[in-house]
């Protein structure tokens, strides 16, 4: 069962995996077919993308746990551009934790490696990029820990809803200084520039939350 919202992508895998002896059973490009194709053919193995329609967030993975969690035994395989931290670690530890893997496209170098992973996967083993282990653990550290004091004490004040030019007066700073230390906080708080995210909000939510 395969489930990638670009066509292209998609058709290609459905071929490569044809050519290594694998029948794909149903492809599917979002993650309300994903669920209802698991459901209809009860596949041995799912391979799925992380951000998909209709809000390209992680609705894909989101699936994943909740397929996982209505079938501990199904085998899934992730298949992705991206570390969707909040979701991963859910993964990874659903059912007994076995038949579950996470690659980053990216960072497969030949068809092989990808074959061999989803044969390991359906087998019941549990494949995952090291990338996406060194974004977990750096997860269960304090985010906050990678920021100078100075930059602590900007985000507090946006955390207080306060503009660039409120935070500089505060501080008795530049406003470019101000806005050179706000790049700096979202840097270091892996928030890079996304069209469907606001930066500042969600550095705003990590403070909170730490």
């Amino acid at each position: 069962m395969l489930a990638e919202d670009s066509v292209l992508l998609r058709e290609g895998l459905v071929g490569l995996l044809g050519r290594c002896g694998h029948e794909v059973v149903s492809a599917v490009g979002d993650a309300r077919a994903l669920v209802s194709a698991v459901e209809e053919h009860a596949p041995d193995i799912v391979v799925t993308d992380v951000r998909m329609p209709p809000g390209f967030q992680d609705e894909g993975l989101h699936a994943a746990v909740r397929l996982r969690e209505e079938r501990s035994a199904l085998p899934v395989l992730v298949l992705s551009q991206y570390v969707q931290r909040a979701y991963a670690a859910e993964l990874l530890d659903s059912g007994d934790g076995t038949g579950v893997g996470y690659l980053l496209k990216d960072r497969v170098g030949q068809v092989e490696e990808f074959v061999e992973a989803l044969r390991e996967v359906a087998d019941g083993g549990t494949v995952v990029d090291p990338e996406v282990v060194r974004q977990l653990l750096r997860r269960r550290r304090d985010p906050l820990e990678r920021l100078t004091p100075r930059e602590r004490e900007v985000l507090a004040l946006i955390a207080e809803g306060r503009s660039n030019g409120a935070i500089a007066k505060e501080l008795v700073v530049s406003e470019a200084a101000i806005g050179k230390h706000i790049g700096s906080i979202l840097t270091k708080l892996d928030l890079p520039p996304a069209d469907e995210t606001h930066r500042r909000v969600l550095a705003v939510l990590t403070y909170l939350r730490a």
